[in-house]
């Protein structure tokens, strides 16, 4: 069994190498195309939900002319997609996108340029690494409107990356009611900034660990039987209720209310309360 990668990007590599060589192989990665007879996936995230979840979030509030910036890479260009499609179902209207290098260096520039068409909201995609050069536009230009992100903004739980992106709202996998997180975290002596860590670590061990325990032999295909037959266990991840699992037909780890509305707020994460808009309404 492999484990990895952790890279939507690279996971979409490996993913039909894995197929070729009927290796079971776990990623943990947003790319939910990364996923096959042979490959699962624990999902940090997902291209196709966060910018459907986004899209949703912004109707809610009446946000319907959207900027967007997103990375030119394969994690950008399918989540524009997929906001696109969203965007139409809703009603909302882009306004102005712009492509941007995932190592941010026009990314002020082309900020501004999607600043000149006055969305009422605005929405970075991608890996992230380009979004401060964004924020810091969005701050001198005095912008007071909504901004978001997708699980980019994960970052911010090191470094200087949250205070660069202050009051940015985005999407997560920590909830501040899931039982199983704040169990571990109390037992292992950590706090919240800690929390994605070992909510994810959680999540895979567990996952993994169940998996060779129901594998009926040590063969590539018995434990890719040990992966489809782990199911219905408590995760660390995402809100309280969110389920870990696979199954013959089902890649994807986590089911449920997995992904959290958070916000950025003076260096410290917060959970935005009545969270997300699930329903498209």
């Amino acid at each position: 069994m492999i484990v990895g990668p952790a890279i939507g990007d690279n996971a979409l590599v490996i993913t039909p190498l894995a197929e070729q060589l009927r290796v079971p192989t776990i990623n943990w990665a947003g790319a939910e195309r990364a996923r096959g007879r042979w490959m699962f996936q624990l999902q940090v995230g997902s291209h196709e939900d966060e910018s459907l979840l986004i899209a949703r979030h912004l109707a809610a509030i009446g946000a319907t002319g959207i900027g967007v910036i997103h990375d030119r890479s394969a994690i950008g260009t399918r989540h524009f997609k997929c906001l696109q499609d969203e965007a139409r179902v809703l009603g909302l209207e882009i306004v102005a996108a712009e492509g941007i290098s995932p190592l941010g260096g026009d990314a002020g520039v082309l900020t501004q340029t999607v600043l000149k068409s006055r969305p009422e909201a605005f929405v970075y995609l991608g890996l992230g690494l380009s979004a401060p050069a964004a924020a810091a536009v969005l701050t001198e230009a005095g912008w007071t409107g909504p901004k978001i992100m997708n699980t980019a903004d994960l970052r911010g739980y090191h470094g200087d990356f949250s205070q660069a992106l202050d009051g940015w709202l985005y999407l997560d996998l920590v909830s501040d009611d899931n039982r199983t997180l704040n169990r571990l975290l109390a037992e292992t002596a950590m706090d919240m900034t800690q929390a994605p860590a070992v909510a994810r670590g959680h999540d895979l061990g567990r996952v993994i660990a169940e998996a060779l325990a129901r594998a009926p032999d040590r063969s590539r295909d018995g434990l890719r039987l040990g992966l489809e037959r782990v199911k219905w266990l408590p995760a660390a991840q995402g809100r309280e209720g969110t389920l870990l699992g696979f199954g013959v037909c089902d890649r994807g780890a986590l089911h449920g209310r997995y992904l959290v509305m958070r916000q950025w707020q003076d260096g410290v994460s917060r959970e935005i309360a009545g969270n997300l808009h699930m329903d498209g309404a």
